[in-house]
């Protein structure tokens, strides 16, 4: 019987730091952009709303031509600049005074988030043993979920005591060190696969038709965490519970902690499907019980619920989408993925919110638990396609 290959490599531990450093940045934002807004510029909620989603808008677009950009330039040539560009951008939050220049900046933020967290998602599953792969990818989106975590309690615990520029430049420098792991990171030299000429785009060009199956699945489970990402602050407010709110995401990181190497091992040595269906199964009892929630430890066990569930479905299914993909067109594969999962955080924020206003924050959940359980009938049919290709 042969040795296993290292997952823990010294690329893929100095790709981890950087990747958990981007995301913390980015969650950091994500919590005080719009606190910024309406206390430093005046904005108000509305404003405040556009501020975030036109990162969004920037980063869904820009995933449609990742693997283009990936496939022309080599990998890690784009890493290291995406991670830069990423780091300046932070920086400039500095210098910003007005609204109309935060929103120009927060759409050319995630242009540079798009690409580099594209990139890092690709160069992961490269430097993973195949046979891995499932494990390993598990481990990486660890770096992903521990930021959900550290970056709102970066930017919450320093708002009382320093003033916003501060608080950019300290996001700032963390950046610094994640610029400094992602230039340590080390790949085989990734040739150009087509040649260079010009030539008719083509579909292939924006999406791996393979991968785009199982990233439709990705879309509907998103779709559906963004009921979480969206409400669950202001669910919690409604029921009384705010203060048990901040813990939500702490449990739902301990829960995934627990679990990921486990479900990582099972996946790769018995198929995605082991995992899949019972991890759907505990993020739609989570649901459930966010929709019957009336007490703090009910919050508190519906975060542990959605960590044990979703955070294992994401990669889980990042995995097959790569896995579905030709080894040289994994950045591709990355792209197509991260774009309809970005799109199904983006779609659900707002259509859901909408839903809410009509039935109310607990029925929301109680649909959505349903919706995630008819999700498992979708998924069968379409590894049933992944497993003939």
């Amino acid at each position: 019987m042969s040795e296993k290959r290292p997952i823990w490599t010294k690329n893929f531990i100095n790709l981890s730091i950087s990747t958990f450093f981007i995301f913390a940045v980015f969650y950091a934002l994500l919590t005080f952009i719009p606190i910024y807004v309406m206390s430093n510029l005046g904005g108000s909620a509305a404003q405040a709303g556009l501020a975030v989603s036109v990162f969004l808008v920037s980063a869904i677009i820009v995933r449609f031509i990742a693997g283009m950009i990936l496939e022309k330039y080599g990998k890690r040539r784009v890493l290291i600049i995406s991670v830069l560009m990423f780091a300046i951008s932070t920086i400039l939050y500095v210098f910003i005074n007005d609204f109309t220049p935060l929103l120009l900046l927060r759409f050319f933020h995630g242009i540079w988030f798009s690409l580099v967290t594209t990139v890092a998602g690709a160069i992961a599953a490269d430097i993973i043993p195949p046979e891995r792969r499932g494990e390993g990818l598990g481990y990486y989106g660890i770096a992903m979920n521990l930021a959900v975590v550290a970056g709102p309690f970066i930017v919450l615990s320093l708002q009382p005591i320093l003033a916003s520029q501060v608080i950019f430049m300290v996001l700032g420098v963390i950046m610094a060190i994640g610029f400094l792991c992602a230039f340590l990171v080390e790949i085989e030299k990734d040739g150009r696969v087509r040649p260079r000429g010009t030539r008719k785009l083509a579909m292939d060009d924006f999406l791996e038709k393979k991968s785009l199956p199982i990233a439709t699945v990705g879309f509907l489970i998103s779709f559906a965490y963004a009921s979480i990402i969206a409400f669950i602050s202001v669910y919690a407010e409604s029921l009384g519970l705010i203060q048990t709110a901040s813990f939500f995401f702490v449990v739902y990181a301990i829960a995934m902690l627990l679990v990921r190497p486990i479900t990582g091992r099972i996946f790769d040595a018995h198929g995605p499907n082991v995992v899949v269906i019972p991890s759907c199964i505990v993020f739609a009892v989570g649901l459930f019980s966010l929709a019957y929630t009336d007490s703090a430890w009910m919050l508190l066990l519906s975060g542990a619920l959605v960590g044990l569930g979703y955070g294992t479905l994401l990669p889980s299914f990042q995995t097959l989408a790569i896995e579905a993909a030709d080894k040289h067109r994994s950045g591709y594969a990355t792209g197509t993925f991260f774009a309809l999962y970005d799109s199904g955080i983006a779609v659900g924020s707002v259509s859901l919110g909408l839903i809410a206003g009509l039935f109310g924050y607990s029925n929301l959940y109680l649909i959505l638990g349903i919706f995630v359980l008819l999700i498992i009938f979708y998924y069968r049919w379409v590894i049933k396609g992944h497993k003939a290709a």
